[in-house]
């Protein structure tokens, strides 16, 4: 990412556009995403809705004046869609908003053959980054994680990744049942020597109404401890800080300049517009901040759209506390915290008022926050426990 901001060097927000593509060939044990697995799917319906819902929200006036910073197709398996989807998609939504010069396109796709012999006609349609769903390099550990492609589909995938576009990420989830430092420690090395500028780590979460959670409450697997978890954490930061692909996010890693442009949106709290079943959108309408859900089942929202030239399930005015508490709790995941300038514009109050120094100072004597006139900051011990860290500076 260019070094990009205000003038007085905070960095820019941002306004960015999210596609949710809900399907999936098959649902993965841990995933608690709006996914779905269907046997047919009429892609030109989908090519038509996704036009009518940007051309709905821009004729709103939606983002009015702004360009769009970066475009992120999530899912769900977005690496399933045709291309000329992808290509119909931004092509309108150039036309609507126009595109910054240094626009991030983001397309998450699996590692399967098939699926990485479409990475080319991603590119040519206008895609420049890509983020794999990798999870592991082993071989046991992807039939734990129900994943349906193999170690080697996933080294061949990002060497075509490599080939296709300027940038590219791949995720991994560790921590899981068994897994050992050592093991993990292997794995690292191996994805540092495959990496481009970015790489997402995350533990394994055992999330409500997963494969995973029923396992857990049948008694038929049990979570790696928190102490052990803590421990590879540590391990990972270490690793990750060496290897020069430090901490930006808790979960994200990346070289100077290889950040996740899009992810920042959200997390240093900009404005997004979210298209697709169960997209979120968070913008700024005549009322103020106004947070946006669409349908979740994938037909419902088709035919709402088909209907009305929306997808919306709900419309809800976010107050300017409720903005300012989304986001400190977003912007201290970030290693460069939370800038008061963007603070200010986020929920129109600012950082002392919400967050008192007095209620400060004793998270900054005891080594977990560091405040400066400029912003305020976790430290790497303050993102450890920040849901505690967050109780206290709210309270």
């Amino acid at each position: 990412m260019r070094a990009s901001g205000t003038d007085s060097g905070t960095p820019r927000r941002g306004f960015g556009l999210y596609v949710h593509w809900p399907f999936c060939v098959s649902k993965c044990p841990y995933c608690d995403f709006n996914s779905h697995v269907r046997e047919t799917i009429d892609t030109a319906r989908w090519h038509v809705a996704y036009q009518a819902e940007l051309a709905h929200y821009a004729a709103a006036g939606v983002g009015a004046g702004e360009k769009i910073t970066s475009v992120f197709f999530g899912g769900g398996t977005p690496s399933l869609m045709p291309p000329e989807t992808v290509a119909g998609i931004l092509d309108a939504a150039r036309w609507h908003w126009g595109f910054a010069e240094d626009v991030e396109i983001t397309l998450e796709a699996n590692p399967n053959s098939a699926e990485a012999g479409k990475f080319a006609d991603f590119a040519a349609a206008g895609i420049n980054r890509l983020s794999i769903g990798v999870q592991s390099f082993d071989e046991a550990a992807l039939k734990f994680l129900g994943r349906a492609h193999d170690a080697g589909e996933a080294r061949r995938a990002i060497e075509v990744a490599r080939k296709a576009v300027p940038r590219y990420s791949f995720d991994l989830i560790y921590a899981r049942p068994g897994q050992t430092a050592e093991s993990w420690r292997a794995e690292l090395d191996e994805a540092l020597a495959l990496a481009g500028d970015h790489l997402s780590l995350y533990t394994l979460t055992i999330e409500p109404n997963t494969g995973f959670a029923g396992a857990v409450a049948r008694g038929a697997l049990k979570p790696m401890d928190n102490d052990a978890q803590a421990a590879l954490y540590d391990l990972t930061q270490e690793i990750m800080e060496q290897a020069g692909l430090p901490a930006y996010e808790i979960s994200n890693h990346a070289r100077p300049g290889g950040e996740s442009r899009h992810n920042l949106v959200y997390w240093r709290s900009g404005q997004y517009l979210g298209l697709g079943p169960g997209a979120h959108a968070r913008l700024r309408g005549r009322e103020g901040w106004q947070a946006i859900q669409n349908r979740r089942k994938p037909e419902a929202w088709l035919e709402q759209v088909e209907r009305q030239g929306e997808g919306r399930d709900s419309l809800t005015v976010v107050s300017a506390q409720e903005r300012a508490e989304e986001a400190l709790m977003m912007g201290l995941r970030l290693t460069e915290g939370v800038y008061a300038e963007n603070f200010r514009a986020a929920c129109g109050l600012d950082l002392d008022t919400v967050v008192p120094p007095e209620r400060s100072a004793p998270l900054e004597e005891a080594g977990l926050l560091i405040r400066t006139p400029e912003k305020i900051v976790a430290t790497k011990e303050g993102r450890a426990v920040l849901d505690g860290l967050l109780a206290k500076l709210l309270a």
